[in-house]
């Protein structure tokens, strides 16, 4: 009987580290298909820095953590192999939480079928997480306005870079902090941001000063880091802080202390977080907002993607190591 590889996470990451004693990997048998399932064979499997917090023990998190002995959560696309669900058939491209396997067993919830001209990398590049993250954490909580200046940390990466791109397309100042001067050449050249700072080379408060003459409205924060504090103190009155991840801290022994908190009253400034899960009721409203842009070619992104389902542990641990130069995906 054919067979499939499946990965388990069967240790929690005690020390913050991603290695390979956290996870198992199995070769199970491809299951049969009844009435009302379909099986999907993943093809492309997106990595997120999220996972790392997904498999930690912490149940007040945004999500339940992945059990011990359950299949690592990811999301990813694949197509339909077989189908004996009326809504899908079989060659039809499907997008959902897959998981780290390389076969799903589905009823079919939670997946929805790619459109017409949308590529599996430009599924999971713009249509998944990153887009539906970036255009939340911008419009909800960011409330841009045309002529303000938006600063975006982690603004390579597959969120920074698609909140930079929204925020140029609604008449924005968007500077970009990024850690190589490639990622500082994409961000302003290729995504036509206006400014980028290296944070490992630039001095961050003279460069910070000199890209952001009328201060800060919004600061779009994913990583955390030293930048945080220069930022909140270039922040206007009635100034928005979205705070999407602190990446810099996930794996840190202590986090790092955050800003002082005076300049929040003096300046008015709101500091908002969120998670995704609870905005998917919102999922046709994103759409919307987000669609447009890609049409009008206003939103690129590229893809690091990485072959095979045994790599997906090495390029997991690449993203908190600032290694990848796009979304991080593996191809099985």
């Amino acid at each position: 009987m054919a067979t499939y590889k499946s990965i388990s996470l069967v240790q929690r990451p005690s020390d913050k580290k991603i290695g390979p004693h956290l996870f198992e990997t199995k070769e199970l048998d491809i299951p049969e298909v009844k009435d009302g399932q379909i099986l999907i064979k993943q093809t492309h499997m997106s990595l997120d820095p999220a996972m790392l917090g997904w498999m930690s023990e912490d149940r007040e998190s945004y999500i339940p953590p992945v059990e011990l002995g359950e299949v690592m959560r990811s999301s990813g696309v694949g197509e339909v192999v077989k189908s004996k669900n009326a809504k899908f058939a079989e060659g039809d491209k499907v997008m959902g939480m897959t998981g780290w396997q390389e076969y799903v067993l589905s009823d079919g919830s939670g997946f929805n079928k790619l459109q017409s001209g949308v590529t599996e990398e430009m599924a999971l590049c713009v249509f998944a997480l990153p887009g539906l993250t970036a255009t939340t954490g911008l419009y909800n909580f960011g409330h841009p306005k045309e002529g303000e200046t938006i600063v975006v940390t982690g603004a390579a990466g597959s969120v920074g870079s698609m909140v930079g791109q929204l925020a140029k397309a609604d008449g924005l100042r968007v500077i970009g902090v990024v850690g190589s001067d490639e990622k500082a050449d994409w961000i302003v050249n290729e995504l036509g941001f206006d400014g980028a700072i290296n944070y490992k080379t630039d001095d961050l408060e003279a460069k910070l000063a000199e890209l952001t003459p009328d201060k800060v409205d919004v600061y779009f924060e994913n990583t955390g880091g030293p930048i945080q504090h220069h930022v909140f103190n270039r922040m206007n009155a009635h100034g928005r802080i979205v705070v999407c991840g602190m990446i810099a801290d996930y794996q840190a022994d202590e986090p790092s202390a955050g800003p002082n908190w005076i300049p929040l009253i003096k300046k008015r400034i709101t500091i908002r977080g969120f998670a995704m899960p609870d905005h998917w009721g919102e999922l046709p409203q994103l759409l919307e907002k987000l669609t447009p842009y890609v049409q009008q070619g206003k939103i690129k992104y590229r893809a690091h993607a990485i072959d095979g389902l045994e790599n997906a542990e090495k390029g997991l641990n690449m993203l908190f190591e600032g290694k990848n130069t796009g979304k991080m995906i593996v191809k099985l």
